[in-house]
């Protein structure tokens, strides 16, 4: 009994610190510049991309007619019922917004995070891309970095300055799921 009453307040205590973590983000440098924007995928509902991911496109799009990337890496593949691969959907939107069609690299079979940067590194490798900045929403950012630096992706982070996780609840559950996430990544690399 005196084990579990020293054991819950220590995981409770762990868990909080990593959710803190998490929550503060990785360091970004402000104007950063690589040769690549990854940008890691989420849902799309048939072709179009969620609020979450427009956010991460817009992003993108912005990098790049900053000229702090040349090119646009969308990655994700299609979900059960959608119409087109999320990298696919996300690719219209930048076109869309005036990013040349030569600027952007689709890859279209992830479904999880790390898959997305799998396959984002083999397409680097043979388009010849060294340095990246990788894409995705701030509080998921921790984990993806962590993926991008296992793979031995030269990557810095690039958050989306705004999230469509606005609400006290929304963010709190997203920290949650994402605090499970790291842990699962530390204990099975995925």
């Amino acid at each position: 009994m005196k084990i579990a009453r020293a054991i819950v307040p220590a995981l409770m205590g762990w868990v909080g610190a990593v959710a803190y973590w998490i929550g503060t983000g990785p360091e970004e440098t402000p104007d950063s510049h690589a040769e690549v924007a990854i940008v890691l995928g989420a849902a799309v509902d048939g072709d179009t991309p969620s609020p979450v991911f427009r956010e991460r496109i817009a992003h993108a799009v912005n990098l790049h007619g900053d000229a702090r990337v040349s090119i646009l890496l969308f990655t994700g593949g299609r979900g059960e019922g959608d119409d087109l691969a999320e990298s696919e959907a996300a690719r219209a939107t930048a076109l869309e917004a005036g990013v040349p069609r030569d600027a952007i690299l689709v890859e279209t079979t992830s479904t999880t995070t790390m898959h997305n940067l799998v396959e984002a590194q083999v397409m680097m490798r043979d388009a010849n891309l060294d340095r990246a900045l990788i894409v995705s929403d701030p509080l998921h950012m921790r984990r993806a970095m962590g993926m991008a630096e296992s793979l031995g992706i030269d990557a810095q982070p690039s958050a989306t300055p705004t999230t469509r996780y606005r609400s006290f609840g929304k963010k709190a559950i997203f920290l949650l799921r994402e605090t499970w996430f790291m842990h699962r990544f530390w204990l099975f690399g995925e």
